[in-house]
């Protein structure tokens, strides 16, 4: 039996799959295990189920011995993993996409509905216990209905966020490195432009791109400056896709009227002005957080594992 290392807790059906063929060491701490005791415990390891919170790089693969043969990701963004490094040792690297295509989306626009009708804030205001009265004229939000919406990278996510918004009335158009099936264009009547004409024409921006060298801080001063005054950015993606003080500055001087965000820059921490604003709605990452897909997720990513250790290819494989 192969050695399996789990870097953090998972559903017990990904485990118990596991289990049923091979030895598993999980960590079952209620805080991230601690990168002395990650490397420690990944050493004769001979496949890694990691979780986005450990950085899977030269040092921990080293750590781990020419035996590993998988790194196992639960989920979607794999900026967590020296994917060139896996390449280098022969190790193949794996992700868990399509299973969180539905509950990201759900965020998405949750967000947009945040953000737009200034939810978060009715919200604080009843907790705070500060007396309010209806009025003509109390937090007034923006409605949707006839508004455009523009997704950065308009893959599985993206589309579903797409869908939601066109029963809500809104057009479409995005940008994305390819078209996307014209089938699925027809169905949203989706037009593709570049992202500069996108900033500039849309009522609400989502992001649903990948994180790289090429998408770190897509979104800055700049970009933020060419979007109408009356606009709103949604970021379910990675947080680093914004650098988040051009976006707080932008907040806080009426650049753009809002923002919603699930992901953060250096998270868990947050830019201290985005917690003095509120024309921005935060969520501490939960795009994938439903008992469903973080099961599916943890599923995959065992799945992928045991398919590499029977010698097999695995069903989403990255590297």
């Amino acid at each position: 039996m192969s050695r399996v290392v789990v870097t953090g807790r998972i559903p017990d059906a990904a485990i118990e799959k596991l289990r049923a063929e091979h030895d598993v060491d999980a960590w079952a701490g209620p805080e991230t295990i601690s990168r002395e005791e990650l490397l420690s415990r990944v050493a004769g390891a001979d496949a890694i189920v990691s979780l986005l919170t450990e950085r899977v790089d030269a040092e921990l693969l080293d750590a781990a011995g020419p035996q590993l043969k998988v790194v196992a990701n639960v989920a979607v963004g794999y900026d967590n993993i020296d994917v060139p490094a896996c390449t280098q040792r022969g190790i193949v690297a794996t992700n868990t996409p399509g299973v969180l295509t539905e509950a990201t989306a759900d965020i998405a626009f949750g967000l947009i509905l945040m953000a737009t009708r200034r939810l978060g804030e009715g919200e604080r205001l009843i907790r705070s216990g500060q007396a309010w009265k209806w009025g003509m004229f109390f937090l007034l939000g923006s409605s949707l209905q006839g508004k455009t919406l523009g997704v950065v990278g308009m893959g599985g996510i993206g589309q579903a966020t797409a869908r939601r918004a066109k029963a809500f009335g809104m057009d479409i158009v995005y940008q994305s490195r390819s078209e996307i099936d014209p089938q699925i264009a027809a169905e949203l009547d989706a037009r593709r432009m570049d992202l500069d004409e996108l900033l500039t024409m849309s009522d609400v921006v989502s992001l649903h791109c990948p994180y790289g060298p090429a998408t770190h801080h897509l979104i800055g001063a700049e970009q933020l400056a060419a979007m109408k005054n009356s606009a709103f950015l949604i970021n379910t993606a990675r947080g680093a896709v914004i650098d988040e003080a051009a976006l707080a500055a932008a907040l806080q001087d009426g650049v753009i009227a809002g923002a919603g965000l699930d992901v953060f820059e250096r998270e868990p921490k947050v830019h201290p002005w985005l917690l003095e604003l509120d024309n921005v709605a935060l969520l501490p990452h939960l795009g994938s957080a439903t008992v469903e897909t973080r099961t599916a997720m943890a599923v995959l990513a065992a799945e992928n594992a045991l398919a590499v250790l029977r010698g097999e290819r695995p069903l989403t494989q990255i590297s």
